[in-house]
């Protein structure tokens, strides 16, 4: 099983209720329906633990793929990814994708 993990800040002028909207009702639905993804969580960040600075995303993605070479090969080439990378496109700024695994 390997970790996907999305950080990331919203496009200026993007809404924070209409993004919400659209990950729990578009983003959530497809992207759960897919075989190998056994679990996806999206996260509003509302501040840091210790200090006073900002934190460095407004959200944070966490994905539990079993089988990364299958996601990676099948499901990111398929309809079904592509539409909702496009879209989701339109609200992230510079997104950055981590492969992590569990130590």
């Amino acid at each position: 099983m390997s970790r996907l993990i999305l950080i990331y800040r919203l496009k200026d002028g993007v809404s924070p209720a209409d993004f919400e909207t659209w990950v729990k009702t578009v983003d959530q639905p497809a992207m759960r329906s897919l075989t190998r993804v056994a679990s996806f969580e999206t996260f509003r960040v509302t501040g840091t633990l210790m200090g006073e600075s900002a934190p460095s995303c407004d959200y944070v993605e966490l994905f539990d793929i079993t089988d990364l070479a299958a996601f990676t090969s099948e499901d990111m080439t398929g309809e079904t990814v592509q539409t909702i990378m496009g879209a989701f496109m339109g609200f992230a700024e510079a997104p950055e994708f981590l492969i992590a695994e569990a130590v």
